[in-house]
């Protein structure tokens, strides 16, 4: 029987174009490295270190066809085995792009077993009364051409308005699809604990996704202890702050005008949290700067943030983005880094109470 945080035995099929033999056994040798975890009531194995694939959708930028191909090639080389991405992600782009890469690789046998999760439920204006079983129809329709699948692994309810978690008549509608094979299971994505807190509590919540990474504290405090008791999986999403944990940025760091963390600074956009943490930017590369200190010899910022979020009791899959090959395989050999000492967790959460905790423990 597989239970949360075991390890189970998984070698996807390093397959890579223009890879020398060598770079073949390696990424063979990380995929058997990489930890797979129960994704919550799912009963999926997921590796430890996702794929998040916002980036691939073009929201962050321009990132060409062939390039985000050989950024999902690289992740599920380097032992990936979970993608997660939704339905407005660049339109479908970003499904699209998944879709195209399980075709051409499979998804068992030597290909490995890839889990795929999409989101629905910001194709209309984000008014309750908009999910219900009609679009839900429509819309994990419209996911499964983009993927290419008769089935969705894990659908998750894209961030709703806070109502939404209290509905009975929009879970219900879910477990039809579920009845009806259109999904495997479903989970949540919020912004806020207390609404991770109430989507727990249903029974037929499989995951509940949400922004947790060292400046980001708050889920530690009541929320992975109830999913962990619950047997509800924990993604972690935006565990770089919006890139500001690789410690690459300076105050004159500029981004492009059609990237969020240029246009979405003061939440016009979208929910604020979702850009730098909810925390201004100027803080955030100060904050980045000290953190970057933490960071065991050999490993990098954002390997040491990601490491800190596995370790975190309770989380099933933390999911990174990459807009490179080079950075997918990053972000993958994380799970080599030996365990951060309880030195830099004490660290971390200081940094987190002097410099943070009054920007975003009280609004998420």
């Amino acid at each position: 029987m597989l239970l949360p945080g075991c390890l189970v035995a998984r070698l996807p099929f390093a397959r890579a174009r223009g890879v020398s033999a060598f770079e073949r056994r390696a990424g063979l040798w990380q995929a058997r490295r990489m930890e797979q975890r129960v994704l919550g009531r799912t009963g999926r194995p997921v590796s430890v270190i996702g794929l998040g694939t916002w980036q691939l959708g073009a929201d962050w930028g321009v990132v060409l066809e062939d390039d985000a191909l050989a950024v999902l090639e690289a992740a599920a080389d380097a032992g990936v085995t979970f993608f997660d991405t939704a339905d407005v992600y660049g339109d479908g782009r970003s499904e699209q792009l998944i879709g195209r890469f399980l075709k051409g690789r499979g998804r068992g046998g030597d290909a490995g077993e890839l889990t795929v999760a999409t989101k629905l439920g910001r194709r209309l204006p984000q008014l309750p009364e908009n999910y219900n079983l009609a679009n839900f129809r429509a819309w994990t329709d419209r996911s499964r051409r983009n993927l290419g699948v008769e089935r969705l692994d894990l659908v998750q309810l894209h961030c709703p308005p806070t109502a939404v978690y209290s509905d009975d008549e929009v879970f219900d509608a879910l477990d039809t699809l579920v009845a009806e094979d259109v999904i495997a299971a479903y989970g949540v994505s919020v912004e806020t604990c207390a609404e991770a807190l109430t989507a727990i509590a249903r029974p037929g919540v499989a995951s509940v996704q949400i922004i947790l990474n060292p400046f980001r504290l708050k889920p530690l405090d009541e929320v992975l202890p109830a999913a962990e008791k619950a047997g509800v999986g924990i993604i972690a999403r935006v565990p770089l702050a919006s890139g500001l944990l690789s410690g690459k940025y300076t105050k004159d760091t500029l981004f492009g005008a059609d990237d969020h963390r240029t246009y979405n600074r003061d939440g016009s956009a979208f929910d604020q949290g979702e850009t730098f943490s909810g925390i201004d930017f100027e803080t955030g590369v100060e904050a980045a700067d000290e953190f970057a200190r933490f960071a065991p010899p050999g490993a990098t910022s954002a390997q040491t943030a990601l490491r800190w979020i596995v370790q975190q009791p309770g989380v099933s899959s933390v999911i990174p983005g990459a807009r490179t090959p080079e950075q997918a395989r990053k972000n993958a050999e994380t799970m080599a880094l030996p365990p951060l000492p309880e030195s830099t967790l004490r660290a971390v959460r200081d940094l987190y109470d002097r410099r943070l905790r009054a920007q975003v423990h009280s609004r998420w």
